[in-house]
């Protein structure tokens, strides 16, 4: 599963690109999927993992001060450093006051980390952008963006918290039954996933004609940067590796698709650019990370 992932997400998307019509007509499947895989990560879950993931109260706070404290940082140095257009600074910079994804809560999953603890991060960091965002935005942009809250929290609700505590329900009481299907999880998990990938690729398609090197670097470096202080920081704190993993994913993995349309509301076409390349770059990203750190626990 660990290889076929990236692999899976790669051809999809290469055929997504060359052959975008199907996958745009497929775009009304990017939530039922999404959906479906966190249904998927709710059955590899009981009540007990949630119990463990509230009695770590400090890893949700130190993610929520990485994840808007430097995230943001990084975003506007990596705009500045490379030079990036006013209208594609302020879309990183709106990329990097997002709050943590929803396919991080994927990506962990495959990474063997810390499901539970996962989904509290996003849930809870969703929240806090409620307020983060707009006062962020202003401090880089000098322009303070209305963030959806109610719009928000019912994705959340609905794509996130509600499939996922139903997957816990059935694996909870219904263990004999669901542990039979545990071992091919990952695998439907991660073809969901690529499917989406291949969507996201099809739907901006267009946009890689106006995509230059400098901003496929900068989205690159901002996300490799989150991912390596958001591992190294609890690292450096003697958090256990599952932990480390799964802050690591969560500060990397931005809710760009957010900044997508707050960038297309308040701004420009042009400023949503590096929020979509995010949404395709931080999957890829991510699927390579968790198939590294999946093979390495195989292997431990």
């Amino acid at each position: 599963m660990t290889i076929l992932f990236p692999i899976s997400a790669l051809l999809l998307s290469s055929l997504a690109y060359l052959y975008p019509d199907f996958f745009v007509m497929a775009k009304v499947a990017i939530i039922p999927l999404l959906a479906l895989v966190m249904f998927l990560m709710g059955l590899s879950l009981t009540w007990q993992h949630f119990k463990q993931a509230l009695k770590k109260p400090g890893v949700i706070v130190l993610t929520l001060m990485i994840q808007f404290v430097f995230m943001p940082l990084f975003a506007y140095w990596l705009a500045m450093g490379l030079s990036l257009s006013e209208a594609h600074t302020i879309g990183l910079v709106l990329v990097g006051c997002s709050a943590g994804g929803t396919a991080s809560n994927v990506i962990c999953y495959l990474a063997k980390g810390d499901v539970a603890l996962s989904v509290l991060m996003t849930m809870i960091s969703t929240l806090c952008a409620v307020f983060a965002m707009p006062l962020l935005s202003y401090l880089y942009l000098n322009h303070s963006v209305a963030v959806p809250v109610m719009g928000m929290m019912r994705s959340i609700l609905l794509i996130v918290l509600l499939p996922v505590l139903l997957g816990t329900i059935l694996n909870t009481f219904y263990t004999s039954v669901t542990h039979k299907f545990q071992s091919v999880l990952p695998v439907f998990s991660g073809i969901s996933i690529a499917l989406i990938i291949a969507i996201i690729v099809a739907l901006n398609q267009q946009n890689f004609a106006t995509l230059t090197f400098s901003i496929l670097l900068a989205v690159m470096l901002h996300n490799s940067l989150g991912m390596l202080v958001g591992y190294i920081i609890p690292r450096y704190l003697n958090y256990d590796a599952a932990v480390c993993r799964t802050v690591s994913i969560e500060v990397g993995m931005q809710n760009s698709g957010l900044s997508v349309a707050l960038a297309l509301k308040y701004f420009s076409v042009a400023a949503a650019l590096p929020g979509a390349m995010f949404s395709i770059w931080h999957n890829v990203s991510g699927s390579l990370l968790a198939m590294y750190w999946s093979r390495k626990n195989s292997l431990e």
